[in-house]
């Protein structure tokens, strides 16, 4: 029996990937990143002010932190709404491990996402270049940096687990178009920046699943196309100024007892926009009965089935736009539009 040696060129498959230093490019790529954003995320801790009940000295009392990061040279720094919540008094910490009192500047508790600014040396100041997260895909490499358990600048790294999630934040309301991400996200990380392989900012991490509240590999980011139009109206108005309808409407417990589907309008402002379209909210009898008048079923083609349906869809129109409604009155759908206002102050 013949034997036949088939000799070919040794390859090792572990080192070809290596760079001259002994990293791969992901490596390197990983840490490129991180000496690039590092300096631009910050430490936030929040305290509140408590007297004690013997002495009745007034103390600062540690009530969380997290994370958030440098927005611009004018010293505005973005975290999330949660971390900042009910303090009397909110610090920043640099990189360079130097302390600035923050002031609040604006909230989105909707978004969960809060705009503070320090007054900080502009050198010290290294703002994140925002990404464009309209660009992501599943499984596009994506960083976070933190300071997780108060371990600061923690980088994780992971991929893009699925796109357009749906969060609840504060106040029960629904964030849609969030990313999901396999990034290991644990509590401190909130309000960091999610980033894209260049080092740009894609997102803002916000909550994670877990039981235990540990990382499960199943983490949230606020995509940064919603930050940027977010900042702006907190810049100016210090809150998001969502176009109205110029009605009040019940509330969604109250409707869903009486077996109502829909946003029933309680009262409308004659002068308002849906007063000039002519809906009406609900009325009493001469005997007192109260009465349904409009009930809000659709808005531009969309079901409406609770309040948090149709600010979803407001939240994506500016003043001066119209909008079609589908209303129910006395059993009868009918269609009305309605030029949208700028809220009262």
């Amino acid at each position: 029996m013949a034997l036949c040696l088939c000799l070919f060129p040794f390859v090792s498959f572990g080192d070809s990937a290596l760079e001259a230093d002994g990293l791969t490019p992901d490596e390197r790529n990983n840490i490129s990143v991180f000496a690039k954003v590092h300096p631009s995320v910050v430490f936030v801790t929040n305290s509140k002010i408590k007297q004690n009940a013997f002495s009745l000295n007034v103390q600062e009392i540690p009530a969380g932190a997290g994370t958030g990061f440098i927005w611009d040279k004018t010293g505005l720094i973005v975290t999330n709404f949660h971390v900042i919540k009910g303090a009397d008094t909110v610090r920043i910490t640099l990189f360079d491990q130097t302390s600035y009192r923050a002031k609040l500047v604006g909230a989105a508790p909707g978004k969960d996402l809060a705009l503070l600014r320090i007054e900080a040396p502009a050198e010290k100041l290294i703002p994140i270049e925002p990404g464009d997260s309209n660009k992501l895909q599943v499984g596009r490499k994506v960083l976070a940096i933190g300071n997780p358990f108060g371990l600061d600048a923690t980088l994780t790294v992971g991929v893009v687990s699925a796109l357009d999630r749906e969060i609840k934040s504060i106040g029960n309301r629904k964030v849609k178009g969030v990313i999901q991400t396999d990034a290991a996200i644990n509590p401190g990380n909130s309000g960091g920046p999610l980033l894209n392989s260049r080092g740009q900012l894609v997102g803002v991490n916000t909550q994670i699943v877990s039981p235990s509240g540990a990382s499960s590999g199943i983490g949230f980011a606020i995509p940064v196309q919603m930050v940027k139009t977010i900042i702006p109206q907190l810049l100016k108005y210090g809150k998001v100024m969502r176009p109205v309808l110029g009605v009040n409407t019940l509330s969604d417990v109250v409707s869903q007892r009486y077996g109502i589907k829909g946003v029933v309008v309680a009262q409308v402002s004659p002068t308002g926009p849906a007063g000039k379209a002519g809906l009406i909210g609900l009325n009493r009898d001469q005997l007192g009965v109260l009465h349904l008048g409009d009930v809000i079923v659709g808005i531009d083609g969309k079901s409406v089935h609770n309040q948090d349906a149709l600010l979803s869809v407001l939240e994506y129109h500016k003043v001066g736009d119209v909008v079609s409604l589908i209303v129910v009155r006395d059993n009868k759908k009918r269609a009305v539009t309605v030029k949208l206002a700028a809220p009262q102050p």
